[in-house]
């Protein structure tokens, strides 16, 4: 695989995942609601913030690790593909389930902090980081290019920031909410479908140092 291909896929399953509900989702989609729209966005950059963050960590010292440690490389690979067949199969099993946002008081608008609520929010859950280190382990070559590791970081931003920002738009609108709502069953399965696949990819190539 190119380093152009690795970061398009890279990029693709960082995209599938922030698509998948969960507690990121669920936390944009009720500062959109009980809130604003504002705060919503404010959230949604939080969101983006802290991937930059786990994008430098798994980028700077995950794979430093990984090239002198092959016992923990071929690990890594092995536990990060067992969690995404579990996050995968929960996604799927929960794509049919109704999907409702608490309700919260109404309370002033205040972006600062649900932009901070957002960052530390993103950067308590270990799903997420789990999630982008098995992401980066499964598609970056073994010696990426210097480039790779200055264009990763604010592309993953804008995935980030620009699916939750979306998220934050929608629910602050009610027709949008409930057209995304009814098309949800189609969208979780396809996120469910895409991450068990590179979770069995991960499995099936934990022998390889190359990928």
């Amino acid at each position: 695989m190119t380093p152009f291909a690795a970061i398009v896929s890279i990029l693709a399953a960082i995209l599938l995942g922030a698509m998948s509900p969960g507690p990121s989702f669920v936390l944009v989609a009720r500062s959109s609601i009980a809130l604003s729209r504002r705060d919503g966005v404010a959230t949604a950059l939080g969101m983006g913030a802290g991937a930059i963050c786990f994008a430098g960590v798994a980028l700077a010292g995950l794979y430093t690790v990984l090239s002198t440690v092959e016992w923990l490389y071929m690990g890594l690979k092995l536990a990060g593909g067992a969690y995404l067949l579990y996050i995968a199969s929960r996604i799927w099993r929960g794509a049919s389930q109704p999907f409702t946002v608490g309700s919260a008081k109404a309370a002033a608008s205040r972006p600062g902090k649900s932009f901070w609520v957002g960052l530390t929010t993103q950067l308590s859950n270990p799903k997420t980081a789990i999630a982008y280190g098995s992401i980066f382990v499964a598609l970056l070559p073994q010696h990426p290019p210097m480039w790779c590791y200055f264009a990763l970081p604010p592309f993953v931003f804008i995935i980030e920031t620009g699916w939750y920002t979306v998220v934050a738009l929608c629910f602050s609108s009610q027709r949008p909410r409930e057209l995304y709502l009814r098309a949800r069953r189609w969208i979780d399965r396809t996120a469910a479908f895409a991450i068990g696949a590179l979770g069995l990819r991960l499995i099936l190539t934990a022998g390889q140092r190359g990928l």
